[in-house]
């Protein structure tokens, strides 16, 4: 497995409390409108309880979204807070984050989105994977050391790549978010530049791996 340099703490001094993107539905061009709620959460804690849910519920985890872009040395203004996890332990994982204080807003094939009642813990997303999907993921994942003992895996850059091609496959508006955070990925020293192009390509977005592709 190629081995990326450069990762860093999730959590440094400009994260440990992260503002939350907040939106409210979307404008004339599809993109996401921002909402009047400015949220602040504190990331430590909500990993520390993510961590402790996941421990209890039996399954493999790791981060996803802008926390684990911040791992790779990209830190968005906002971001989101998800994780991927075990299908097959889903109902255990969800009982233990409602028993944490959470409520779910919705629950369909392949996500679970939670919100904590207390505001600093905000918005949780899990993404569900099952099978040898779960263990190519799960099994590549980097783990990170946090402050407090905390130890946080994080996906392989391949893989979040492709989870932001699946995102752009399935909603093509994502690619004003989710675009710069793969021209990112692609910067990085040691990715595997034929798996993530043929993640592209199998998603019919081939066109677009060569915009994002830095010349040279």
């Amino acid at each position: 497995m190629p081995t990326v340099s450069g990762m860093r703490p999730l959590l440094d001094v400009e994260t440990a409390s992260i503002r939350e993107e907040c939106t409210s539905g979307r404008d004339g061009n599809g993109r996401p409108k921002p909402c009047h709620d400015d949220r602040v959460v504190d990331a430590e804690r909500l990993l520390q309880v993510v961590t402790s849910a996941c421990e209890r519920a039996g399954t493999r985890w790791a981060v996803i979204g802008g926390i684990a872009m911040n791992a790779y040395g990209y830190a968005r203004a906002t971001v989101d807070f998800g994780v991927v996890a075990e299908e097959r332990h889903r109902e255990r994982l969800v009982a233990e984050l409602v028993g944490a204080g959470f409520t779910v807003l919705s629950d369909v094939e392949g996500f679970t989105n939670f919100l904590h009642a207390d505001a600093a813990l905000g918005r949780l997303d899990v993404m569900w994977l099952a099978g040898e999907t779960a263990d190519r993921v799960l099994e590549r994942a980097h783990p990170i050391r946090e402050g407090g003992g905390l130890t946080v895996p994080v996906p392989a850059p391949e893989h979040l790549a492709a989870m932001k091609v699946r995102s752009i496959q399935s909603q093509p508006t994502r690619v004003f978010r989710d675009g710069a955070d793969l021209q990112h990925l692609l910067t990085l020293p040691g990715l595997d530049h034929n798996e993530v192009r043929g993640y592209f390509e199998k998603a019919g977005l081939g066109e677009l791996y060569g915009k994002l592709r830095p010349s040279g």
